[in-house]
């Protein structure tokens, strides 16, 4: 073994001994794997160091370490299940401020650990380049309502990379957002307390209503027990009643299954708030209650404007020199994934060329003129030449269009997996003459871009439809060699590109797509973690509307029958929508999941052509 490999081994047995130790759990499991890190109560996955250990990776995984250590000992599972908030963009806020307080108690007393985690938080501000924002809403609302949580918990200055941005937070900030941010640094120590801190934040931002249960049972503890004007106890509750506590148990429960669920009273924004700057948004005020929208959306979907939309190839989006970057960094962590994933690839390689085989009939009067028997006419002049014909196989010409989703829930390993997989996929495909197309969808701007603004400076007409801008990303075209889209798969991993999803669209985008090519069969598979969520578009529209376009694209594909559709969901039950579906809880199981599925539709194609017809089996 080499001076390089002991020294990385030798690193990884004392940063899984030092996190055993800080985390006070000698049974946890410690893996080193590409991706971020993961914490869980049995196992923690740190990423992979690389063999030359350089000292700035070295404080990196301390810092990571040391996080995941203070997780284990000071993060409570169950109380901070039982007030996640239900939006997604709520969810994150609310886990960066949990994060936040266990690492500042964790690391109060243990000077090392802060300095770990200090040096990870200045490495992490300087790679999402926030000393080169120069306005309030680049910087995500997880990432600035964690760092100024930090600053007042800790009583510690936030990074100087960020000091320019977060002034423009504080600027902004609203009396009570600020009485919220002293009540977390005041309760820090008790996790219950901080949950309902947290929550009341959140509301102040509008991102999640405020919790009226915590408040109802303080009122509770603080009026006096005669008992004289409290109503008789075993009086039964109306059915409205009923219904209203359902549906508060099921907000305090598990984490649902879809981020953008919505509200579908969500509010609109008052004029106050649009009053900000060029239309900015600027949370914190009060909030307007609309009217209710019809149900049926869906039939009406459209866009107040398609002017900023743009359909681009991924080569586009960044320099060369870039792309290389994570082109590498792609390679890197496919190192850990490809074996198994090649294996299903390679079978599914074998299943495919087997369908592909050429069979030949001999001894036909006209046709190809058979070599292998000349030598009968040689030897006997008298012979007449012998020809043979190909047989037709099962095996149609076939197109795959992957469609992947590119919204910021995608983070992390899902879209580092899925980008793995599309890799690996077009590889396999293109061998077996199968065309392979990989497409992406994210919008271009959070919260509204170009169209938002628009709509505001036009008076904010109601029912405005659709209020972002699309970004349709072509990684990989079907025509286009795999050697040469090799590089722009990489894009999926620059830091940024991932903002929000509307399904329907990009359904329709990648099915048009479809439709233009000459290839007797096609399939579209589409990877997504979650329903389609646009803040900006549901906020003035119903809690419906994306997802009532999304089913509606979905019936008009699958009841043409021109493209075969299956989707698969990463912890999100996208058999709500597609008839052919299937969902898996973990990244991990993409690769063999997408071969499986690729597998049984080739099987079926090949029974059906065998028996002259017949219907697809569902996939469950």
């Amino acid at each position: 073994m080499s001076a390089e490999n002991t020294r990385s081994e030798a690193f990884k047995r004392a940063t899984a001994g030092a996190l055993r130790a800080i985390g006070g759990k000698k049974d946890v499991q410690v893996t080193f794997q590409a991706g971020p890190p993961q914490v869980g109560e049995k196992r923690v996955r740190l990423p992979a160091p690389s063999r030359s250990l350089p000292a700035a990776e070295i404080a990196k995984m301390r810092g990571a370490a040391d996080s995941a250590a203070l997780r284990l000992r000071h993060h409570d599972s169950v109380v901070h299940a039982a007030r996640t908030p239900t939006p997604r963009d709520a969810r994150e806020v609310y886990d960066a401020l949990e994060q936040t307080r266990i690492e500042v108690v964790g690391a109060r007393h243990m000077t090392g650990v802060a300095a770990n985690l200090q040096s990870r938080l200045d490495q992490e501000c300087e790679l999402a380049g926030y000393d080169r924002m120069t306005r309030r809403e680049q910087l995500p609302v997880a990432a600035a309502l964690s760092m100024l949580a930090r600053e007042r918990l800790s009583g510690e200055p936030a990074p100087a990379r960020a000091a320019r941005v977060l002034d423009l937070w504080r600027n902004t900030l609203a009396a009570d957002a600020d009485r919220a941010l002293d009540e977390l640094a005041r309760v820090q120590d008790d996790q219950q307390a901080y949950t309902r801190a947290a929550r009341r934040l959140l509301a102040a931002y509008d991102l999640a209503e405020m919790e009226l249960e915590s408040e109802e049972e303080e009122e509770d503890e603080s009026e006096p027990g005669d008992g004289e004007d409290q109503p008789e106890p075993e009086q039964p509750p109306s059915p409205e009643q009923e219904q209203g506590q359902g549906h508060s148990e099921d907000s305090m429960g598990a984490e649902p299954e879809s981020a953008s669920a919505g509200n579908p009273e969500e509010q609109e924004e008052t004029d106050q708030e649009a009053g900000a700057a060029e239309g900015e948004d600027r949370p914190g005020g009060p909030q307007q209650q609309r009217e209710p929208q019809q149900a049926s959306v869906g039939t009406n979907y459209r866009a107040f404007s398609k002017q900023f939309d743009e359909e681009v190839a991924a080569e586009t989006l960044c320099d060369g020199e870039e792309l290389a970057r994570l082109r590498q960094q792609l390679d890197q962590q496919l190192l850990n994934l490809q074996g198994v994933v090649s294996k299903l690839a390679n079978r599914l390689q074998r299943k495919l060329m087997a369908q592909q085989t050429r069979a030949w009939d001999f001894d036909q009067e006209e046709g190809i003129l058979d070599a292998g028997r000349l030598a009968r006419v040689v030897v006997n002049p008298m012979l007449s030449l012998s020809y043979k014909n190909e047989r037709d196989t099962d095996f149609r010409d076939t197109v795959v269009t992957l469609l992947l989703d590119n919204s910021g829930s995608m983070r992390g390993r899902p879209i580092t997996v899925a980008a793995m997989c599309g890799d690996i996929l077009a590889r396999t495909l293109e061998r077996c003459a199968v065309k392979v197309e990989v497409l992406g969808f994210t919008t271009r701007a959070w919260k509204g871009g170009q169209s938002r603004e628009r709509w505001v400076a036009e008076g904010k007409p109601r029912e405005p439809g659709r209020l972002n801008d699309l970004r349709h990303i072509i990684y990989k075209a079907a025509d286009m060699p795999w050697r040469r889209a090799r590089r722009n798969l990489g894009l999926m991993l620059r830091e940024g590109l991932l903002k929000e999803n509307i399904d329907g669209e990009a359904l329709t985008w990648a099915y048009r797509r479809l439709l233009g090519r000459k290839e007797s069969r096609r399939i579209l598979m589409v990877i997504s973690d979650g329903a389609p969520v646009d803040d900006s578009t549901l906020s003035v529209n119903s809690g419906s509307y994306l997802e009532q376009h999304l089913r509606e694209v979905i019936a008009e594909i699958e009841k043409g029958g021109a493209v075969e559709l299956i989707a698969i969901g990463i912890g999100h039950d996208v058999t709500r929508y597609y008839r052919r579906a299937v969902t898996i809880t973990d990244a991990e199981e993409l690769g063999g999941t997408m071969m499986a599925k690729l597998s049984e539709l080739f099987d079926e194609d090949a029974a059906r052509s065998r028996s002259g017809g017949g219907r697809f089996r569902r996939a469950a």
